[in-house]
């Protein structure tokens, strides 16, 4: 193999490794491994508190965390589309 397949080879690889990266940032797997988290740490963050109904009260939390997670997408495609257009910043006078 020569230099310039080499080269080809190393970045499918690394395209490859990407997706994958990509694919588990926006997976569900990630987003309830961490609402699940979430709860069990406010959870007994607030039992050690005395705080009555911990269970239900660290809901609040990971409710907001899961619901970030639905909203910014649709912000993102949006905000990208506004802004798709525009120069880039360094070339702005």
């Amino acid at each position: 193999m020569d230099q310039t397949e080499a080269i080809l080879q190393a970045v499918l690889e690394r395209n490859t490794r990407v997706e994958r990266e990509k694919a588990w940032e926006t997976s569900w797997t990630r987003r309830l491994t961490i609402a699940v988290l979430t709860w069990i740490v406010v959870t007994l963050f607030l039992w050690q508190l005395g705080i009555p109904f911990p269970f239900l009260q660290a809901l609040v939390p990971t409710g907001g965390y899961v619901l970030s997670t639905l909203s910014l997408p649709w912000i993102k495609r949006r905000w990208m589309r506004r802004h798709s257009s525009e120069r880039p910043s360094f070339t702005k006078p």
